[in-house]
């Protein structure tokens, strides 16, 4: 970076001092000529080496301050040179009137004063065409390929070989050179055809371009009306139309130019034709981005209604919204609502409702015409899939024949991408809705898996072993405990109708009013009559809990037990050696929600013996179904425990467990299961 800022000083002090002296020398050679004296076989050589090095100065110069062509504002571009060097003719013009006019009015004649203005103008000249050669050359390297860059790498590399042929003051025109020079003409105009840049020019561009590209035109034609105006001159000591070097580079700045100007004047009349081709692809894109930029439908919607009208060019349009099988306009342009509701009153009086339509002659339809509207063609487009109809697009223009095949099927792309846009955005967020309805259900999942003890207190007394799986992540069976006293224990289990969120919820009211209550120590009955009175102000109607209350006393070697509605205790009394299940009375919590309800609560009070085994469960145990669809049943349940009441608790609930899914099968699960096994053991003795 330092390097090039010392190298781009150097030149500008080179550019300066050989200016100056080149100046010099020419204005002491004028004056010599004048007076007749001169040494004139030493001048041409010397102005020609201060020709050259002002020349190499200028070009490296500017060719080291040339910026890398970044994005696509080529107007910039083409504003940088005119202002910067494109005035440079100008002011060339300025200095030459300014001459002529003070020359003509003091009617004297200054040789010294036309070789400065003369000097200046190719100064000025030397620094237009640097500015522009090397703009030129970063837009004609656009998009270039490597063929390109070595093609212009050899066209510079001549063009600067030409100096020598100013340096040893050889003749270019001459027949030697001639064809040489011609071979170079025929180069600039192949580097002439490189304009991809001019593709990229809007319409808007391309029109502020050609007065910009004019405006260079016409400075090219101003310094080569000066100079050629001055060729051969017998008042000048020095002539730079002689130097090809120059000749050379104003060829491509011109052509170049000329070819620039043509291009855009010429692609003008289709550019808005690519310009909307182009915005039409800009938006597809967009609307296909929508859904990962996160956008609403109504974002869609919005997008959907701008793009087909700048699409269609409508002079009016309207959208309407279906919501519940009602339309509702959201879209309005250029349009009432009474002219809408007439215009949709003749579409229903046609027939035409919910369909693709187009109408290209209004106003030679009878009832179309009878409305006085301004417009003269029609084109309705339901956004409509094969399910569901989203809404309805309807755009109007008050010229015949206003919706070509092109314009038709570019809005019908618009309303398919809208189409799978809006589903799209619709299965996104139905599978986060998904999403987070999993993550409540795990988080509903891991707050009743702590509602449910992990253990129950264990004693010299009885032993105890559960089981629960839910069916879903959460389910409605619950067990709880409590302990009444040193020696009472409460053991709840119930069943809530129903599955999922819903009966968790109230699973976790149910043991709420279990806590609550049973604080009181009252007994099994008592509990169930005012659980149901509870339960009957927030279950809902349809809903209802079955349950079953046992309090077990260590001390008086008995149990005591109420069931609302829930399932059958199955029992093994050791003492008799039976199986049998406790038949009494009782009705579901929430089924009746009155007083009468007392009357379908029993209570029953039994003894127990050492080694009895007690069963209790839901009716997703027994009625578990196996593939044929048969259920597990109660003489199953029973006959598994005849088998196994001589076993620890646990083995007793293992062994019940794998009998029940060895007649399932795997992944068969329907309904919440819940299962505990008590068994009492014979009394220890206090040591």
């Amino acid at each position: 970076m330092l390097y090039k800022t010392n190298a781009k000083s150097l030149f500008v002090t080179t550019a300066i001092i050989s200016w100056v002296l080149l100046l010099s020398n020419i204005l002491l050679a004028a004056e010599s000529a004048r007076q007749a004296g001169a040494p004139k076989w030493a001048l041409p050589y010397f102005n020609n080496l201060l020709t050259v090095v002002f020349i190499l100065s200028v070009f490296l110069y500017q060719r080291l301050s040339a910026d890398n062509l970044k994005g696509i504002d080529f107007i910039g571009y083409l504003w940088n040179l005119f202002s910067k060097a494109g005035t440079a003719a100008y002011l060339s013009i300025a200095i030459f009137l300014g001459y002529r006019l003070s020359t003509g009015y003091a009617n004297l004649q200054s040789p010294l004063l036309l070789h400065i203005v003369y000097q200046v103008n190719f100064g000025l000249l030397v620094l237009f065409l640097a500015k522009a050669f090397y703009i030129w050359r970063q837009l004609l390297l656009y998009h270039k390929n490597k063929f390109l860059q070595i093609a212009w790498d050899w066209f510079e590399l001549l063009l600067f070989a030409t100096l020598l042929l100013t340096l040893l003051n050889f003749n270019y025109t001459s027949y030697i050179f001639l064809p040489l020079l011609a071979l170079m003409g025929c180069y600039i105009l192949f580097l002439c055809t490189n304009l991809k840049w001019v593709a990229y020019l809007t319409f808007s561009k391309k029109s502020r371009s050609l007065v910009l590209l004019g405006a260079i035109l016409l400075s090219c034609y101003i310094f080569m009306r000066f100079f050629y105006q001055f060729a051969d001159s017998p008042e000048l000591v020095i002539d730079y139309t002689d130097v090809g070097f120059l000749l050379l580079a104003m060829l491509f700045v011109g052509f170049y130019t000329l070819a620039a100007f043509l291009v855009s004047l010429f692609s003008l009349p289709t550019s808005s034709v690519f310009e909307q081709k182009s915005e039409d692809l800009l938006n597809f894109q967009r609307l296909s981005q929508s859904i990962q930029q996160g956008q609403s439908e109504k974002q869609v919607y919005d997008m959907l209604f701008e793009s087909t009208i700048r699409a269609s060019d409508a002079n009016a349009a309207w959208f309407e919204l279906i919501r519940n099988g009602e339309p509702q306009i959201t879209h309005l342009l250029n349009i009432n609502n009474e002219q809408i509701v007439r215009i949709r009153h003749l579409l229903l009086a046609y027939n035409i409702h919910n369909i693709d339509y187009i109408n290209n002659n209004l106003d030679r339809n009878p009832g179309f015409r009878d409305l006085t509207l301004p417009w003269k063609a029609l084109i309705i487009l339901p956004i409509k899939s094969k399910k569901h109809l989203f809404g309805m697009l309807y755009l109007l223009k008050d010229i015949e024949q206003g919706f070509d095949r092109e314009t038709t099927n570019v809005l019908r792309t618009f309303t398919s991408q809208t189409i799978l846009t809006i589903e799209n955005l619709r299965l996104v967020a139905e599978s986060l809705q998904n999403e987070r309805y999993k993550e409540e259900l795990k988080i509903a999942s891991t707050v009743q898996e702590n509602l449910i003890p992990k253990t129950f207190p264990s004693d010299n007394w009885f032993e105890i072993s559960t089981h629960a799986l839910a069916a879903k992540e959460v389910g409605g069976d619950f067990y709880d405990f409590l302990q009444l006293s040193e020696s009472r224990i409460a053991i709840i289990i119930g069943d809530v109708s129903g599955k999922g969120i819903s009966a968790a919820f109230h699973m976790a009211q149910m043991k709420g009013i279990f806590h609550g209550l049973m604080q009181q120590d009252m007994p099994p009955s008592e509990f169930m009559k005012q659980a149901n009175s509870a339960l009957s102000r927030c279950l809902e109607k349809t809903s209802f809990i079955t349950s079953a209350l046992y309090i077990i006393d260590y001390r008086m070697k008995g149990f005591m037990f109420a069931r609302a509605g829930h399932c059958h205790t199955l029992y093994y009394n050791s003492m008799t050696d039976e199986t049998f299940y406790f038949q009494t009375d009782g009705l579901g919590l929430g089924i009746i929600r009155d007083k009468s309800y007392n009357n379908h609560v029993k209570e029953m009070y039994y003894d127990y013996n050492p080694g009895d085994v007690m069963v209790i469960y839901t009716d997703g145990i027994v009625e578990a179904r196996n593939m044929a669809n048969e259920e597990y049943t109660e003489e199953r349940l029973k006959y598994m425990l005849t088998q196994t009441y001589h076993l620890e608790a646990e083995d007793i609930k293992c062994a019940i467990i794998n009998d029940l899914q060895d007649f399932t099968g795997p992944d068969n699960l329907y309904d919440d299961q819940t299962l505990l096994v008590i068994k009492f053991k014979p009394t220890q003795p206090n040591p």
